[in-house]
């Protein structure tokens, strides 16, 4: 992107990593332009809509130069609010975003999409970028539509997208599980703006993580666009494991990598 313009949309900006967004990504030079459904104390200019606005959401795209879109509902709902909200609203997105030449999108998708992956031992390979699609939840299939999406406009259209499978982002892992896939604040601002910047990205899939310890899937795809993460969960380890304790064979969090949303129903923690 050049450097004496770089307007982002941030979409889903009143949630939980667009909040932690807004106070890092200006940092590098950023100024945001803010899109959610719910009202953003503090910024009268933020656009209030939702994703099936078209009308609102071409207006918030236009004159951008790339998008963050974190927008969506980020647990397991019912289908029909997880098509409006997360398959209807990420083809608004991307349709409004080729209508007015936008050319790079990074997209928030999520562990989720290979959710059943099994997750790898203590020192078995670390999964790869390209493990196919094993949505763990009706949530897991939006984010593996919106992966194929973007697959498509970058083919057919030529609209760049960097997806990345997000972690755990809080400001502290909070289950033994988190200890492999957290990604920090921090952290996140720097894979974002990596994802942001570097060339030639076309369609790239991407794991969103720290440099854990315990690091259960492959990061090389994220650190080719110049990622470069500064934290580790393991700090948190010690307390963690004394409260929770290990999982064992035959848990969700120690069987698969979607951990307890492979349980039917889907069950918190993330």
């Amino acid at each position: 992107m050049p450097a004496a313009s770089r307007t982002i949309l941030l979409t889903g900006a009143a949630g939980g990593i667009g909040t932690l967004m807004r106070g890092l990504l200006p940092a590098y030079g950023y100024e945001l332009r803010l899109f959610d459904a719910t009202p953003i104390e503090g910024e009268p200019a933020a656009v209030t809509a939702d994703l099936g606005d078209k009308h609102a959401l071409r207006e918030a795209v236009e004159g951008v130069d790339a998008i963050v879109h974190l927008a969506g509902i980020s647990l397991e709902a019912p289908f029909e609010k997880i098509l409006r909200a997360n398959i209807e609203g990420t083809y608004n997105l991307y349709e409004a975003a080729r209508a007015e030449g936008v050319r790079r999108i990074v997209h928030a998708s999520s562990n989720h999409a290979v959710g059943f992956t099994p997750m790898p031992g203590p020192h078995g390979p670390l999964i790869p970028a390209d493990a196919p699609h094993r949505p763990d939840t009706f949530y897991g299939l939006s984010k593996a539509f919106g992966e194929d999406l973007a697959q498509l406009y970058w083919d057919r259209d030529g609209l760049e997208t960097v997806s990345v499978r997000l972690g755990a982002c809080f400001m502290e892992p909070s289950t033994v599980r988190m200890l492999s896939m957290w990604l920090s604040p921090g952290d996140a601002a720097r894979l974002f703006d990596a994802a942001l910047t570097a060339p030639r990205v076309g369609h790239t899939v991407v794991y969103g993580s720290s440099a854990n310890t315990r690091l259960c899937w492959d990061l090389s795809t994220a650190r080719a666009l110049g990622y470069a993460p500064q934290d580790d969960a393991e700090q948190y380890a010690e307390k963690l494991i004394a409260e929770h304790g290990e999982p064992r064979p035959g848990d969700p969090e120690h069987d698969f990598l979607g951990g307890a949303f492979c349980t039917d129903p889907p069950q918190w923690p993330y």
